[in-house]
């Protein structure tokens, strides 16, 4: 298979990850190597190397309940698809039916946003949450992208204070190290900077729409002659010129504040100062960078947004912000704040800087001979007993031991027994190679 195929997660990741332990102990993940991208872009499969993504998740949900005393936090299920109440350029629509225009969504959090509301409208002190999910986007003019990824992200719900801010911008950056990652930036921005410049240029929706188009390409040239042709104000010019500058470490956030046209500018500065401040005590700071020029893909964000970029990717591995009104659309006043983890990005960059993601192999595969089968169910269940994983084989009479060999090793299983008609026992440690012959009343 093409390597570069190897680079993107499957959908069956997702499922995986919330599937219930006592499935996960009858279970052997399905073979590497076997899936392809179907020509809509959204992926087919018929098994794939899971296991070590699926080692990865569970250790990027340990980083999400460990970190900065993130006990508590609660994984969440989303919906693929959502009721369709206005429409969405980018959305993949369908119809039910009764007639109704459903998506499938194109972002989670709005859906985190309606359970935020609806599962937790009685509950006044912060909440976290996490959650995997895919979204699928139609990227109709962007040939090569694929219309669905997945995505993990964790949610601080119900505080919209500075420390709540920093402490997402440290679980990000602790995700990353925890999955292997070394060489990275999170590119931090604050809206309301960028809405300051929006209001002192006095722009309407249309120009409004036009600048953050323009800006969000790095067009700076396409703004400057744009401004001029609807006669923005001088100051306002320069000050949309000069974001290309404002991208860099904590001394860009000075001239920022020099340039801020009014109170709201000011104030979104000094939150990012304050933010860097608290990061320092986490000693995650030299992880991130500041990019005044950042808008937000989507109008719900209300504070600061990031971006967390590496090498072997094209896009953003983590995209996140603050989104402080968005749940009141649903009831509910809660300030929140949030990220995702482009797995698909992630996974690229893992691969093409050559990090392996180490995992163990626990899984135990039992192939028993016809007439041993009483025999290979008490030990499965013993192992089971023992919260470790077993499957079940019946032995094929045109297989032979080193076919079942080669059988756990393509499913990552960690070890073999494999029990002959006369009951003689082989045991096989998969990860050595290591073989040993017992007989059935010496094993334990």
């Amino acid at each position: 298979m093409n390597k570069s195929k190897k680079t993107i997660i499957c959908i069956a990741i997702a499922v995986v990850v919330i599937i219930c332990a006592v499935i996960l102990k009858n279970t052997v993940f399905a073979p590497k190597g076997a899936f392809k991208e179907g020509s809509s872009g959204v992926i087919e499969y018929s098994g794939y190397n899971v296991e070590g993504l699926h080692y990865g998740f569970n250790t990027q949900q340990e980083c999400y309940l460990k970190t900065d005393n993130y006990n508590g936090v609660k994984e969440i299920d989303v919906n693929f698809a959502e009721t369709a109440e206005q429409d969405v350029v980018l959305s993949l629509k369908f119809f039910d039916k009764d007639g109704n225009t459903l998506v499938l969504r194109p972002d989670i959090t709005p859906s985190i946003a309606r359970a935020s509301a609806t599962l937790f409208k009685d509950e006044n002190l912060p909440i976290r949450l996490c959650y995997t999910g895919n979204t699928f986007v139609n990227h109709s003019s962007y040939q090569g992208r694929l219309r669905e990824t997945t995505q993990m992200g964790a949610e601080f719900v119900g505080d919209d204070s500075v420390e709540a801010d920093a402490e997402m911008l440290a679980l990000v950056i602790e995700s990353m190290l925890t999955i292997g990652l070394k060489e990275f930036q999170l590119c931090v921005g604050n809206v309301d900077f960028f809405q300051s410049l929006i209001e002192d240029a006095s722009l309407d929706e249309e120009a409004e729409e036009r600048v953050r188009e323009l800006i969000g390409n790095r067009n700076y040239f396409g703004v400057e002659e744009f401004l001029d042709s609807i006669q923005a104000k001088r100051s306002s010019k320069e000050a949309f010129s000069a974001l290309n500058e404002l991208i860099g470490g904590i001394d860009i956030l000075e001239k920022a504040e020099n340039l801020a046209p009014n109170s709201k500018g000011v104030m979104a500065i000094r939150r990012l100062e304050k933010i860097y401040h608290i990061l320092r005590y986490y000693g995650v700071e030299k992880f991130v960078t500041f990019d005044l020029s950042m808008t937000g893909t989507y109008g719900y964000y209300t504070g600061i947004v990031f971006r967390g970029y590496t090498y072997g990717t094209g896009d953003a591995v983590v995209k996140g912000g603050r989104y402080d009104h968005l749940i009141e659309k649903f009831g509910k006043k809660s300030p929140s704040i949030g990220f995702a983890i482009v797995i698909d990005e992630l996974v690229s960059a893992l691969t093409r800087q050559k990090i392996r993601i180490v995992y163990p192999r626990k899984n135990t595969i039992i192939v028993y001979a016809e007439g041993r089968q009483l025999e290979a169910i008490r030990l499965a269940k013993d192992f089971r007993r023992k919260a470790k994983n077993a499957e079940l084989l019946k032995k094929d009479e045109n297989s032979g031991l080193e076919d079942y060999i080669r059988y756990g090793n393509d499913y990552y299983a960690g070890s073999l027994v494999y029990i002959e008609e006369t009951g003689e026992v082989t045991m096989v440690n998969l990860v050595t190679g290591e073989q040993k012959i017992v007989n059935s009343t010496d094993r334990s």
